[in-house]
């Protein structure tokens, strides 16, 4: 961290528990959020820009957070997203050639409030024990912080998809093929996946399934997003009247939501899944695929639905298939933006569904 000593700051619960740390990033005497913890060791930018972390604070548990710095080409979407960042260690100087400019200055140019210094692997203890929780962080005096993190939200029942939709269709790419994207969150990564196949029209969330249509689509990709499935009953009906009409594929919130619209179900992980090593069987033939993940939620009992994948540490869906409407859907991330890229097969079986 350059510019001299920190300010000490605090990071505490909702359940009252008090981490202590140094001020880092944008300057905030409070700022709250749901607090998550994300185990990938690298990939930090392109999780701080991915929309589906609207609502929340992302701790790191790897302690060095910053070491290969920033750049011009790792963002997943225009802006960041979270509402703020927990780490052990930010790296004051970093060492890559593709660095333009250190963490800390990325945050604060971005206004991103931070918390370094914290012991992480307590914080990521108890979080795994106790749940994901709101919280509240920064230079205010204790009293502040523990009535602001009583006060702050959990992403429960909130429609953050609307925060992080684009206002307006917009075009990717060129080619015979004709793919509408679902914009509840989607990243970059995603849309360079899909415009590889051919045209990408990227539309609002709230978008009806007739607008859909009118479009005349080879194929819908339903993308990831932020917050609870349960509050998009919209999105959710809009899905329910395309299935049958056209192959859809659906990524992490877009697989909830396809799951809901087939008379499915979701609940809330105490903990969720984010990071980058999560493994996920493939049930037609055993493979197991190292996968990056970023979910609060989870679908269970799908009507009609073919279950394709299950994730080995908890058991949770992680895919599913209707093979008579050709339409599938996954719970983590094969685009991979940061991750491995043992799943970017399922981007070649929706090519393969559009014809």
């Amino acid at each position: 961290m350059s510019g001299g000593p920190r300010a000490a700051a605090l990071l505490v619960l909702a359940d009252g528990e008090v981490f202590e740390g140094e001020a880092a990033g944008a300057p905030a005497p409070v700022a709250t959020g749901e607090l998550v913890f994300n185990t990938a060791l690298c990939g930090y930018q392109e999780v701080l820009t991915d929309p589906s972390y609207a609502g929340q604070v992302v701790a790191f548990t790897y302690p060095h957070i910053g070491n290969y710095g920033t750049n011009g080409e790792d963002d997943e979407s225009g802006r960041v997203h979270c509402l703020g960042v927990v780490v052990r260690d930010l790296t004051p100087e970093p060492s890559s050639w593709r660095a333009r400019e250190g963490l800390d200055c990325w945050l604060r140019r971005r206004g991103v409030p931070a918390v370094s210094g914290v012991d992480t692997r307590r914080l990521t203890r108890h979080l795994r024990d106790k749940g994901a929780m709101p919280c509240a962080f920064g230079t205010a005096g204790e009293t502040a912080l523990r009535e602001a993190a009583a006060q702050a939200l959990p992403t429960d029942g909130r429609d953050l998809v609307s925060d992080v939709t684009t206002p307006a269709p917009y075009v990717r790419g060129s080619g015979p093929r004709r793919v509408v994207a679902y914009d509840f969150g989607v990243k970059q990564t995603m849309l360079r996946q899909l415009e590889r196949m051919g045209t990408v029209t990227v539309v609002p969330a709230s978008t009806p399934a007739s607008d859909v249509l009118a479009m005349e689509p080879d194929g819908v990709l339903l993308s990831n997003g932020p917050g609870d499935p349960g509050a998009l009953p919209g999105p959710t009906s809009a899905i329910a009247d395309l299935v049958g009409k056209v192959p859809i594929f659906g990524i992490c919130l877009g697989h909830q939501l396809l799951c809901a619209a087939l008379g499915g179900s979701t609940y809330k992980l105490l903990f969720g899944h984010h990071g980058t090593n999560h493994p996920v069987q493939r049930l037609a033939d055993g493979a197991v695929e190292i996968t990056s993940q970023n979910h609060n939620y989870a679908v269970t009992d799908v009507p009609g639905a073919e279950v394709t994948h299950v994730n080995l540490n908890d058991g949770v869906v992680e895919g599913v298939r209707l093979a008579g409407a050709s339409a599938f859907s996954v719970q983590y991330h094969p685009e991979a933006g940061p991750g491995p890229h043992d799943a970017r097969y399922l981007f070649r079986a929706f090519a393969e569904m559009l014809g």
